[in-house]
């Protein structure tokens, strides 16, 4: 999806306006099952003192599969949008914060895809205070304890069963 510049590229000042949902293929991710509603993209596009800055915001909800305890949640992303927009030369080149102008135009989709990825978090939780599963049975813990006792250091063995001797016995 191109967004032609031509018109602000010259004008200080001045700006061209976009909205536009993304295209979800290539927005994989392994704890997203699915996108319930689009990644939306609304922003603009301004000149500001002869350097090309888009600002804008991407919202989607998500169906996400918890890290910790597997349990799927529905959630709201909300990407803030901020990039710079320069004509490609030597000097630049190899600057990954820049985004480059081909002729008077952007790629508007990948600009947006990329600002999205990059935004993404890293661990998807059902909530903050997730208690995730058990390791040994597998129990949610966010439902209530599991009967497994817990386990103890097998270093501390040996101090483990003088605590469980009656005091005489020592």
């Amino acid at each position: 999806m191109k967004l032609n510049l031509r018109e602000i590229i010259a004008i200080p000042g001045s700006s061209v306006d976009f909205a536009c949902e993304l295209e979800t293929e290539g927005l994989d991710f392994p704890s997203v099952l699915r996108y319930v509603s689009a990644p939306y993209a609304q922003g603009c596009v301004f000149n500001e003192a002869g350097v090309l800055r888009l600002e804008g915001e991407i919202r989607t909800d998500m169906l996400c599969v918890c890290d910790r305890c597997a349990g799927e949640f529905e959630t709201e992303k909300l990407t803030p949008l901020s990039a710079v927009i320069v004509e490609q030369n030597d000097d630049n080149a190899d600057d990954p914060e820049l985004f480059f102008l081909d002729g008077d135009e952007i790629d508007l989709g990948e600009i947006l895809s990329t600002l999205f990825i990059l935004d993404m978090d890293t661990k998807f939780l059902c909530r903050e205070d997730c208690r995730g599963l058990c390791p040994k049975c597998g129990r949610n813990l966010n439902l209530g304890p599991c009967g497994c006792g817990k386990e103890t250091d097998p270093r501390f063995a040996v101090l483990e069963q003088l605590l469980d001797k009656d005091p005489g016995e020592l």
